[in-house]
């Protein structure tokens, strides 16, 4: 027994509401890419900022390890904002349309890849703050807690990838879920 047709009108109020989906979709890329674009600013002028004031004390003991900090302060800065524009893309190419001239890496057909490639970044921005915290130690307090939450968190998210690149190349692994795939 097959369906009736449904009726024009209600194809007309579906279209309207995924329409109205993708518009919500919409806020989402912009917010996350204008606090992309925010960070990247900002990031470029405090580091700006750092060099001129180190400038005059060229020389003194103290400011290659402040510089040193501020560098590892300014990458976990980039991280985010890297973290941020990979949403904001990946968010248009699965919900709205896929972007052309992007970097293959880049690329993100199904939520999953978008998932993993935060992932990665997370694992790094966690890194290299463990390595400011380690630069900055100052013997004190035990920096070993902190260096065992971190190595938990990352062995499990290296559990958690593992586990999902398995499930997918059980289910078959090319499945396409983004728009305008062939």
């Amino acid at each position: 027994m097959t369906k009736p047709p449904k009726s024009p009108l209600r194809q007309g109020l579906q279209r309207r509401g995924f329409g109205l989906t993708l518009l919500i979709v919409e806020f989402g890329v912009l917010s996350s890419f204008l606090f992309s674009l925010a960070l990247y600013i900002f990031g470029t002028v405090q580091t700006v900022r750092t060099l001129w004031d180190a400038l005059p004390r060229i020389g003194q003991n103290d400011v290659t390890k402040e510089l040193v900090v501020a560098a590892i302060e300014q990458t976990d800065l980039v991280l985010v904002a890297t973290a941020l524009l990979i949403i904001s893309v990946g968010l248009q190419a699965l919900f709205v349309q896929r972007l052309d001239n992007l970097p293959g890496w880049l690329h993100i057909r199904t939520f999953d890849d978008l998932k993993t490639k935060l992932m990665g970044i997370v694992v790094v921005a966690l890194v290299v703050e463990f390595f400011k915290d380690a630069i900055k130690w100052d013997g004190t307090s035990s920096i070993l807690t902190l260096g065992l939450a971190l190595a938990a968190v990352i062995l499990a998210v290296a559990a958690y990838t593992f586990v999902q690149a398995r499930y997918s190349s059980e289910k078959g692994g090319d499945e396409k879920s983004g728009p305008d795939e062939e």
